[in-house]
C-alpha cells in the first residue's frame, strides 16, 4: 500500500493519465515526464477538490466517482457542470493561468489523477522537459478551441454559460478586450454585411514605456480599452478587440461606412482626451494620440481576410508617417493610398 499524506497516495497508479487526449500526442519522453510528476487524490463524498478564488495550477483526470462544479450566488448554489470518469478537469483554467470562479466537490467517493501532482507546480517542473511542457500548454489551448466549436454547434448561442465560456476563452487578460483569435475562430458566424473594421495604434507608445516603465504602459492599455468598450456600448453592438501588442480596435457587424467613419472619429477623440501621463525622467507630460484606420466589408473588399491584412498594413504605414490621423482603407480595386507625413497630411 502506498504512502498516504492528507488524502494523497504518492505511489498510486497514474498510468491512465497518459491516455488522456491532452497527453496522447506527447513523445515517450514527454509521457514519462507526465507520469513521473503525477499523483492520485482520493476524495470522500462532499470533499472539496478546489475552491473559488484558488489559482488553477493543475489538470485532473477523474478515475472514479463524479465531481460537481458549483458556483455560489445571491440565489444560492448553481451546479455548472458534472464530470464523470475519463473526463479532464481544469484544462481550461490551467491554460489561462486563471483563478477559479467556482468550487469543485465530490458528488460521491472519487479518485483523480493530478498533474502536476500535489506539492508540485508546473512552473517548477517545466524546465526539466521544456519541449513537453510547451506541448502540454499548446494542447490545452487547442482542446479549449475544439470544445468551444462543438458547444457552438450544439447549444443556443444566447445561453449565458455558453457566452461566458466564449468570453473567457477569447478575453485578453490584461485589458478585457477580445483577442484576434476570436475572429479567426468565429468569423463565419459573426460576419454580417456591412461589417466595420476599425483598427487603432497609439502613437509614440514606446516613448511612454521607455520613459515611465511597463506598468504605466499597461495602465495606458487599460484606459485605451475603456475607450473601445465605451464605443461598443454606444453603438449597441460589436466587439472591442486587441489585435497585436498595443494595436486595438473595433469589429462591428451591421455598421455601414457613415457609422464606421463616425466611430473612428470618436475613437480618435477619445484617445486624445485621455489624461496625460505626468512628466518623468526629465521629459514633459505625455499626451496621448492615435492612428486610426477603418474599412467596411464587403464594400471595400469582398474577402474579409484581405480587408483585415490591407487595413492593418495601412495602419502601420500611417503610424510610421507620423500618426495622429484617421485614414480609410481604400477599396480593393482602388490604387494603394499614399500616406503623407503628418505635416503634409490633410486634417
Amino acid at each position: 500500500m502506498g504512502i498516504v499524506v492528507a488524502g494523497v497516495d504518492l505511489y498510486a497508479d497514474v498510468l491512465p493519465i497518459e491516455k488522456a487526449a491532452l497527453f496522447s500526442t506527447l513523445t515517450e519522453r514527454g509521457r514519462q515526464f507526465v507520469l513521473s510528476h503525477s499523483g492520485v487524490i482520493r476524495l470522500r463524498q462532499g470533499d472539496r477538490l478546489f475552491s473559488a478564488g484558488e489559482k488553477a495550477d493543475r489538470f485532473y483526470l477523474l478515475k472514479a466517482g463524479s465531481i460537481r462544479i458549483i458556483r455560489s450566488g445571491e440565489g444560492g448554489d448553481e451546479e455548472l457542470a458534472r464530470f464523470t470518469p475519463g473526463n479532464i478537469i481544469g484544462d481550461f483554467d490551467f491554460a489561462r493561468r486563471a483563478v477559479y470562479d467556482a468550487r469543485a466537490e465530490a458528488a460521491e467517493d472519487s479518485a483523480l489523477i493530478a498533474f502536476p501532482g500535489p506539492g508540485l507546480a508546473f512552473r517548477q517542473i517545466s524546465p526539466e522537459e521544456p519541449f513537453a511542457a510547451a506541448q502540454i500548454l499548446l494542447g490545452s489551448i487547442l482542446m479549449i478551441s475544439d470544445r468551444l466549436k462543438e458547444i457552438n454547434k450544439t447549444a443556443a448561442a444566447n445561453m449565458s454559460w455558453v457566452e461566458e465560456l466564449r468570453r473567457r476563452a477569447y478575453e485578453d487578460p490584461g485589458t478585457g478586450l477580445w483577442k484576434q483569435s476570436f475572429l479567426s475562430d468565429e468569423i463565419d458566424s459573426v460576419l454580417a454585411a456591412p461589417t466595420a473594421l476599425i483598427q487603432l495604434k497609439p502613437d509614440r507608445f514606446k516613448v511612454l514605456v521607455d520613459s515611465r516603465g511597463h506598468t504605466v504602459g499597461d495602465e495606458a492599455m487599460v484606459r485605451i480599452a475603456k475607450v473601445l468598450k465605451d464605443a461598443v456600448r454606444r453603438l449597441g453592438r460589436g466587439w472591442p478587440m486587441r489585435f497585436k501588442s498595443n494595436e486595438t480596435g473595433l469589429f462591428v457587424p451591421g455598421c455601414d461606412a457613415d457609422q464606421a467613419e463616425k466611430a473612428a472619429a470618436a475613437l480618435h477623440r477619445g484617445i486624445a482626451a485621455l489624461e496625460p501621463a505626468p512628466p518623468a525622467n526629465g521629459l514633459p507630460a505625455f499626451c496621448f494620440s492615435a492612428t486610426v484606420v477603418w474599412g467596411v466589408w464587403p464594400n471595400d473588399d469582398e474577402k474579409w481576410d484581405s480587408l483585415l491584412c490591407r487595413n492593418y498594413a495601412l495602419l502601420l504605414d500611417a503610424w510610421r508617417a507620423g500618426g495622429d490621423r484617421i485614414v480609410r482603407c481604400p477599396a480593393a480595386s482602388a490604387p494603394p493610398r499614399e500616406i503623407l507625413p503628418a505635416r503634409e497630411a490633410a486634417p
